[in-house]
């Protein structure tokens, strides 16, 4: 057929995400440690992009400016599909597309799933006739377009913290804005999931799954109910997260002690002067994450 590519590679997600990943480093900040050990922890939770992977754009890009046309026709293309559109134009309609439906929620803070609006915007690339159909794969087309435009690593000392306090037997958990492809990172750049990591799942709120994103309490909100099932209160909770309003302020809400990472310049969001994070003040400051063990006064931190 016209106008697509006849041969598709048949990769896994992990595959994918080996194939346009490479080693990030993280930025030096200015920031102090302050980790004094903080009484009464049980359980730690934690974010996801800038503080457990070192993010290119410093967050998750759906919204962000890091999104690149071209990276469009070049994900297209690696699920079969020759895009012959303008690249502004496409980029232009993958913004107003989430913002049409961010318009559309009730939620203050509103989430989108991904693979909806791929799906919406590749049908408007149709109509303008700029791509001869619909991938089958969008899921690919997704990922492959994420990790172009937002590339990601792992952050120093995260294996090592996780496997510290996995050995203290404490329960792990995350409250993160995310999308499906972020569960994939874990295996395809540290060769385990997230299970086999301790994470536990119904100690993983993600907000793609719910409709709703940080920096509204909601995802906390539901952290503090499973937490509570397993008979955890939020001053037993310790949150760490790089970002002052999105991270600390709502964690802080909801009772859960604090921890800002501060190991990425290229991720912390000190947010000063931003009025939903004035007043707040994290309980800990940590530049390394085999900082964390620590505040637990664990003795091999």
């Amino acid at each position: 057929m016209e106008g697509v590519i006849p041969t598709l590679d048949l990769m896994s997600h992990t595959e994918i995400i080996r194939r346009l990943t490479e080693p990030l480093e993280p930025m030096p900040t200015e920031m102090e440690a302050r980790c004094a050990p903080i009484e009464g922890l049980r359980a730690l939770f934690f974010d996801v992009y800038g503080t457990l992977l070192i993010s290119a754009s410093g967050d998750i890009s759906l919204t962000s400016g890091a999104g690149q046309g071209g990276a469009i026709g070049e994900a297209l293309a690696s699920v079969g599909i020759k895009f012959t559109g303008p690249a502004d134009g496409a980029i232009d309609l993958f913004r107003s597309t989430i913002g049409q439906r961010h318009a559309e929620s009730s939620a203050p803070y509103p989430e989108v799933e991904i693979r909806e609006v791929w799906e919406q915007v590749l049908h408007g690339f149709q109509k303008h006739g700029w791509i001869p159909q619909i991938p089958a794969d969008i899921e690919r087309m997704a990922i492959e377009y994420e990790m172009r435009v937002n590339p990601v690593w792992t952050m120093p000392g995260m294996e090592a913290c996780l496997e510290t306090i996995r050995h203290a037997g404490l329960p792990l958990g995350i409250v993160s804005n995310a999308q499906f492809f972020t569960l994939e990172l874990f295996p395809a750049l540290v060769g385990q999931t997230l299970g086999e990591l301790r994470f536990s799942e119904d100690l993983s709120i993600w907000s793609y799954e719910h409709g709703e994103a940080k920096p509204g309490r909601h995802l906390y909100d539901l952290a503090v109910g499973v937490a509570a099932a397993r008979g955890l209160a939020p001053s037993e909770i310790l949150y760490v997260g790089n970002d002052m309003r999105n991270d600390i302020a709502p964690a802080t809400q909801v009772g859960f002690r604090t921890a800002l990472f501060a190991g990425d310049a290229r991720s912390l969001r000190l947010r000063r002067g931003d009025p939903l994070a004035r007043g707040v003040t994290p309980d800990a400051v940590v530049t390394d994450l085999r900082q964390i063990p620590a505040l637990f006064r664990l003795a091999d931190a």
